[in-house]
């Protein structure tokens, strides 16, 4: 896994091959955050890692200059890989958070900028994913929330659906 650009720029980190978790590939991520320097100004902004997985986006967004990312990850294995690459990186804007990603966007307070979500593609209740964000007010004024998922999935007749991109079998629907 490796950061695409920023302070952190072609810092590499090696994933435990007994990972669960498939980070976004490189390719569609640096498509998708290609895409996103049209939407949102990651310098300074609060940007909220749903299902962090191996941290490669929260790293990412702390690497694109993001005042604050939050990560939420329920797997003790992934949490404590993506606290030692923060530990690495002597980054101390990540607040990273072990456990589960619907019970933290019922109880959340904070509004972020940038909001990504990777959730597992076979999750039974993926599609509430979007409506929990909005109905919890979880997305700033001018925000704008990526969620990844499987071809499967469409999300086009959302209230708050932007767009759709696709990079290989990696499917991003973008909300406004």
């Amino acid at each position: 896994m490796r950061v695409i650009t920023g302070k952190y720029k072609g810092r590499h980190f090696d994933v435990p091959r007994s990972f669960k978790a498939r980070p976004t590939t490189d390719f569609a991520k640096e498509n998708i955050f290609n895409v996103m320097n049209g939407y949102v100004d990651f310098e300074d902004c609060t940007a909220l890692d749903l299902f962090a997985g191996t941290g490669s986006i929260s790293l990412e967004l702390l690497s694109r200059g993001c005042a604050t990312v939050v990560s939420v990850e329920a797997d003790r294995d992934h949490a404590n890989f993506i606290r030692q690459c923060l530990k690495k990186l002597e980054d101390e804007n990540c607040a990273l958070i072990r456990g589960d990603v619907f019970r933290f966007l019922k109880s959340c307070k904070q509004k972020f900028n940038f909001i990504f979500a990777d959730p597992p593609y076979a999750l039974p209740n993926l599609a509430t994913i979007p409506d929990l964000i909005f109905e919890h007010e979880l997305l700033a004024e001018d925000g704008v929330f990526v969620f990844e998922h499987g071809k499967q999935n469409d999300f086009s007749t959302h209230p708050h659906f932007v767009e759709h991109r696709a990079y290989g079998s990696v499917n991003f629907s973008i909300f406004k």
